[in-house]
């Protein structure tokens, strides 16, 4: 995939806009594990709605291959030991998430708040869906602490659903208002000015 400058750009600071997201957070001291609410979520759902599904993707990966590599961009630091961490799980449904925003939302040309929140509502169960399979996998069958579907669901994952349903409505007043500036930024538009 060939990028220009204005898309790299525009990748690397999604990506440094979600680490930012990482340290405005809130722990939530849990039994097992602490959670980590924080305001990643709503730049994953900016990347989704402004870049598109392959550069909103790319923007998390990029920020996920920083961490990995041993910058403490994550909630709770950074470095390859962090891939066995129940709650990375989490991180990598950012992936998913920022690509099926994307792609939806351009399937639709939603462009209002209304019709961003379909996209941003399917991330949500898919952001949440990888983080929870991750979560029971790396529970039961590396740590070898069991934890049941129940606790997942109801500890680690309503517990904060909530707080970023609201992340979602936020992200879409603020795509829907930032959206057609961006796009002419980009250079996005056709003949007839109206947004591709």
């Amino acid at each position: 995939m060939k990028l220009k400058t204005k898309e790299l750009t525009v990748c690397a600071l999604f990506a440094a806009l979600i680490a930012v997201g990482a340290f405005i957070k809130i722990d939530i001291p849990l039994p097992m594990y602490t959670m980590h609410f924080t305001l990643q979520w709503f730049f994953v759902l900016m990347a989704g709605f402004l870049l598109g599904p392959k550069l909103a993707a790319l923007s998390v990966i990029v920020y996920l291959c920083i961490g990995l590599i041993g910058v403490p961009v994550f909630a709770a630091g950074g470095g390859p030991a962090y891939i066995l961490r129940p709650g990375f799980g989490f991180l990598l449904g950012f992936v998913l998430a920022a690509f099926l925003i994307g792609y939806i939302r351009d399937k639709m040309n939603a462009a209002k708040t209304l019709s961003m929140m379909i996209p941003a509502t399917v991330g949500l169960i898919a952001y949440y869906t990888v983080g929870a399979i991750y979560f029971y996998c790396i529970k039961n069958f590396y740590v070898a602490v069991p934890v049941s579907w129940s606790v997942v669901i109801v500890d680690y994952c309503l517990i904060t659903v909530a707080p970023d349903f609201i992340l979602c409505a936020s992200a879409a007043v603020f795509s829907a208002k930032l959206r057609p500036a961006f796009l002419n930024m980009m250079g996005i538009y056709n003949a007839q000015k109206k947004v591709i």
